[in-house]
Formats: C-alpha cells, sequence, structure tokens
C-alpha cells in the first residue's frame, strides 16, 4: 500500500465532526490568505507581464454559452486594453478536435480585436494546479495575474503560493449565484482537493521543473 494511499484512508476515516471541521478550515485557509490579492477593478490591479486566463467549457448546452466563459474572457481583454498586462497565457483543456477551451477563448479574444500576438496557449491545463504550475514550468512565467471567477480565483492564488510563484488575480464578473450555484458548491470541495494537493500530492505531481515551497507567498 502506498504511503499517499495511506494518507488518503485517514481522512476517509475522520469522525463526521472533525472531517466538516476540516472541510471548512480549508476553504478558510484558502479564502483568507488571499483575500488582499483578488481584485475586482481594472485601475487597482498592479501590473504584471502575463495574466493568466483559466479555462472553463464555452456553452452550458448547445444554443447557451457559458457566462463564465464570457466573463472570463473579457476580463482578461479589460485587463490588456487598460495596459495591465502585456500578454496573455490561455490556459484549459482539450481532448479533442470537438472539445478545445483555449481554443475557443482564443476565438473570443479575436473576435473582440485582440490580435495573436497578443496571447499564447496552454491546452494541457486540465486542471487549475496543472494551469498555475505549467505557466512557469513550462512557459517561464513567474510572476502572473489570475484571471478567473470570484470563487475560483483564491484557489488558483492558494496554489501559486505554494509553488513560489508571485502572483495576483483579477476576478471577472460576478455570475448570479442562482444560475452559479452548482459551480460554487463544487469549489467548496475543490478547496479541500487543493490542500491535499499542495501537502500530500504535489510532490509526486508537480511538473518537472516547479518546486514546492515551505510556506505560501503571504
Amino acid at each position: 500500500m502506498s504511503r499517499l494511499f495511506k494518507r488518503f484512508l485517514v481522512f476517509l476515516f475522520l469522525p463526521p465532526a472533525l472531517l466538516i471541521l476540516f472541510v471548512v478550515s480549508c476553504n478558510l485557509w484558502i479564502t483568507t490568505t488571499t483575500a488582499g490579492r483578488v481584485y475586482e477593478s481594472v485601475d487597482k490591479v498592479d501590473y504584471r507581464p502575463v495574466g493568466l486566463v483559466l479555462g472553463t467549457s464555452k456553452k452550458v448546452a448547445p444554443d447557451t454559452l457559458n457566462q463564465h466563459f464570457v466573463n472570463r474572457v473579457d476580463a482578461a481583454a479589460r485587463l490588456l486594453a487598460a495596459g495591465k498586462v502585456d500578454h496573455l497565457l490561455l490556459s484549459g483543456y482539450r481532448d479533442s478536435r470537438y472539445y478545445d477551451e483555449t481554443r475557443d477563448m482564443a476565438a473570443r479574444l479575436r473576435e473582440l480585436g485582440i490580435g495573436e500576438n497578443r496571447f499564447s496557449t496552454d491546452p494541457d491545463g486540465s486542471r487549475t494546479i496543472h494551469s498555475v504550475s505549467r505557466a512557469s514550468s513550462e512557459f517561464g512565467h513567474d510572476r502572473f495575474t489570475i484571471v478567473s471567477d470570484d470563487f475560483h480565483v483564491a484557489r488558483a492564488l492558494f496554489i501559486a503560493d505554494r509553488l513560489g510563484l508571485d502572483a495576483i488575480a483579477f476576478r471577472s464578473k460576478t455570475v448570479s449565484p442562482v444560475d452559479s450555484r452548482k459551480v460554487r458548491l463544487r469549489e467548496y470541495f475543490a478547496r479541500v482537493k487543493a490542500v491535499l494537493d499542495v501537502m500530500f500530492l504535489l510532490p509526486s505531481e508537480r511538473p518537472e521543473g516547479v518546486a514546492l515551497t515551505e510556506e505560501g507567498g503571504e
């Protein structure tokens, strides 16, 4: 039995009260340690050379755009227009020629009048932790602004901190909590997974060239 699997079993057999406390603690750890570096106004965002745009699906139904997708890309375009970043790294998941988040983000940027020289793509960002770590290990960006939804950026910043990267975040326009309740609930547990990743999984899974720091960026 691997050491990693043994660690996982510990959490399975925690008493319910301790398990709930652990979930709440993970969420508080992530949100409180990153709150001071999450911006919602373009004017207040400090300059960074690169904006890391985290991907999501373009549509929620065949004829219905995903507002999270629209808001993220539009927020990234605003950063460029305001001179807060010089370049965008679009990071997302691609499983085939039929589904490619980075291709869709690039297409929307073109629709907004942004030239090809202003962005690049990383279709291997299948998870937030991969998007953040690959920005450094594969693209050489150690100082950047993360662009995503209001509920998502804290987790990405937390991961960047643990990797020793200099990151801040620009949150996109908020999607109504009623329309985004499912993803918000999922994020609550994704933060727990992020803590487990950086505490236990990341040392064995991180891309080559990325070192795990002992302390966060705070």
